[in-house]
């Protein structure tokens, strides 16, 4: 298994081409159906993937949370994915994979890891509203492997949202209105976890906003935009003073949307700036190669915040 990552940091180049790598991951036949669904996640978030170590049960945690385990002498939590999805399986999962999302480190276990699959986020589409409604919105994008497979990316976020990783109300207190009326945002982003994130924080700023949930609508919505201000005789930043974008999104990711936005001069002066759990260095870097302003992390509503203004009062 550490051949299969073993060239993970080269894999950066990826970004800003609208490619990625995803590990593919199984969960176990389901006993309610028989299916043995695939998954996938952003090899750019996954760390290394081993065997389960022992798992050392914690007081008071989640149902799908197994535990904690020691990695090099840190303590880091465990979820059992089958578990929190709700897959009923008679193998109990043997592998973990270990991920980083905003700077905190977890292991998710899963009964087996496939391949690493390289595509384009142009085939990575929405999924449809009868496979949202079954998966209880957990899917943030899928795709058809040759073989007739469906792999559906996972809304990691919305995981560690429902396992007590993070909680918007209490992380919410304290942000100020920024005083200033008629500012708008327009933000894009998969997940409806980070969404509801960013919306609270523009409310609790009190400034308007719209949202998209991928890049490629994203791009589309801003079009459309640009095409009223030009038939109405104002800049585009009259209408938007600020558009936030996740990387990671279905059809387009944010480093081809902030490439595309910073290329059509209609767009002039309005800053980009990029909101994502991908937050290495190397990750910053090809967002400021494409034209992004600033980078802020996730979930860090406070630095956000801090940011929004900074942007949009200067």
């Amino acid at each position: 298994m550490s051949e299969l990552l073993k060239n993970i940091d080269e894999r950066t180049k990826l970004a800003g081409t609208n490619k990625l790598e995803i590990l593919m991951f199984t969960l176990g036949l389901d006993n309610r159906n028989g299916r043995r669904e695939t998954f996938g996640i952003n090899v750019f978030k996954v760390r290394e993937v081993m065997r389960s170590p022992p798992i050392t049960r914690a007081p008071e945690m989640p149902d799908a949370v197994e535990g904690m385990v020691s990695l090099r002498g840190a303590l880091v939590p465990v979820i059992d994915l089958a578990k929190y999805t709700g897959v009923q399986t008679d193998v109990k999962p043997g592998i973990m994979v270990v991920t980083e999302y905003n700077g905190h480190t977890q292991g998710f276990l899963v009964e087996a890891v496939d391949t690493i699959l390289r595509l384009d986020w142009s085939s990575m589409k929405v999924p449809p509203d009868m496979l949202n409604a079954q998966m209880g919105g957990l899917v943030t994008a899928v795709t058809e492997l040759p073989d007739g497979r469906l792999v559906m990316m996972m809304d990691v976020e919305k995981v560690l949202a429902e396992t007590g990783h993070f909680n918007d109300e209490i992380e919410l207190k304290g942000i100020q209105p920024m005083g200033i009326p008629g500012r708008t945002v327009f933000f894009a982003d998969d997940s409806a976890v980070a969404r509801k994130q960013v919306s609270a924080t523009l409310d609790a700023m009190q400034v308007n906003y719209i949202s998209a949930i991928n890049g490629r609508q994203a791009w589309d919505e801003l079009q459309r935009i640009a095409s009223r201000a030009d038939a109405t005789g104002v800049p585009v930043r009259d209408l938007v003073q600020l558009i936030l974008t996740d990387v990671e999104m279905p059809e387009m990711d944010g480093y081809m949307l902030t490439r595309k936005v910073k290329s059509d001069q209609r767009f002039s002066g309005i800053p980009v700036l990029m909101h994502s759990s991908l937050s290495g260095t190397s990750n910053q870097q090809l967002g400021k190669a494409v034209g992004v302003d600033e980078y802020v992390s996730k979930f860090e509503p406070h630095k956000l915040a801090q940011t929004l203004k900074r942007l949009l009062t200067r």
